[in-house]
């Protein structure tokens, strides 16, 4: 008997719909002649960018990108491929335009990192959702970033975050996690205007093209350096705000899976080993290692610290004795 995967694969793959076409990339996505007119963007609604690579993310990345397609603020869906092996046959089963927001492929012709920040003419929206395939977000969390977002449009915003700092000991910048301040938002979940995505892809001169370069060398990075950009131009931190529900399969430290993922471990590693963070030991190392290039290529740190989180309500964790009962001290129980 097929495991619960495969049975969905094979379901996905005679069910689906005939092969759909896969949206091109630009020829020249730095032109301005192929950007959409400023004034005709949308600003009630996002478009989401998934990053793709592996095959046997496919299940998973169908799902996360229907989720996200049934979202109110959500305009369009584009999943970023970057797997140039693939078969188109494989890709068009990600396309489809049955839900709320159409779903669709873009087949990048390499792997490099810095693609999921092209431009697109086909964007219609203010701002772009930049994700991965491996993070569900619930939609009520996904709703309450955008609106966050709405009031910081010039502010990255996202659920997950790390931060730069300086070792005086060794007097070099590093990668890091702060209790109490943040400086850079991941890509796992990152929504930005879309003047960022030309700002990171087609300006800065000689330097931007250097720090492009390090993104590709490292096979790494891109989120930092976005980080870098959007910091740049706003002079300010990124937001970070509260998710009801986020579960990151990508993570090494990601435990109690899904029923129909623990059923199998093998395909269970499969779906988390393909992770940067996870195949690479020496991952924080190295995003520290990028974080001192960029800044000796652009010859500044424009990343400056926030603080706090955005949540959605706010809900005292006190216990309180209320009718012989002990409950959290904002609800109320009648006596």
């Amino acid at each position: 008997m097929p495991n619960t995967l495969s049975f969905l694969f094979l379901l996905i793959l005679f069910c689906a719909p005939p092969v759909i076409s896969l949206r091109p990339l630009s020829p020249n996505p730095c032109d301005p002649k192929t950007l959409p007119d400023p004034t005709t963007l949308r600003s009630d609604q996002t478009t989401v960018l998934i990053n793709g690579y592996s095959e046997s993310r496919i299940p998973l990345l169908r799902s996360i990108a229907a989720s996200y397609s049934a979202s109110p603020s959500i305009a369009a869906v584009l999943v970023l491929w970057g797997n140039p092996s693939t078969p188109p046959q494989t890709l068009a089963l990600l396309s489809h335009n049955l839900s709320s927001a159409p779903i669709s492929v873009v087949r990048h012709p390499s792997d490099s990192l810095n693609s999921r920040f092209l431009p697109r003419p086909s964007i219609s929206t203010r701002s772009v959702l930049i994700c991965d395939d491996d993070v569900e977000i619930d939609p009520k969390s996904i709703e309450f970033a955008f609106k966050i977002w709405t009031s910081n449009p010039n502010r990255l915003v996202g659920f997950f975050a790390r931060s730069h700092d300086i070792d005086l000991s060794m007097r070099t910048w590093i990668y890091t996690v702060h209790p109490d301040k943040y400086s850079i938002i991941l890509t796992k979940f990152m929504i930005t205007k879309i003047e960022s995505l030309y700002k990171y892809s087609c300006e800065g001169g000689k330097e931007m093209v250097e720090a492009r370069a390090v993104v590709d060398r490292m096979r790494n990075c891109e989120d930092i350096l976005m980080n870098f950009v959007a910091a740049e131009e706003g002079s300010s931190g990124p937001v970070l705000v509260g998710a009801e529900k986020a579960r990151d399969w990508g993570d090494a430290r990601n435990e109690g899976r899904r029923q129909w993922l623990r059923r199998e471990m093998r395909e269970e590693e499969g779906v988390r080993e393909v992770g940067l963070s996870s195949r690479r030991r020496d991952h924080r190392k190295r995003r520290g290692e990028c974080i001192r290039e960029f800044h000796r290529i652009l010859g500044k740190m424009p990343l400056r610290y926030s603080y706090g989180k955005v949540v959605n309500s706010v809900g005292e964790q006190g216990l309180c004795e209320k009718g012989g009962k002990l409950v959290f001290c904002d609800q109320q129980v009648g006596i």
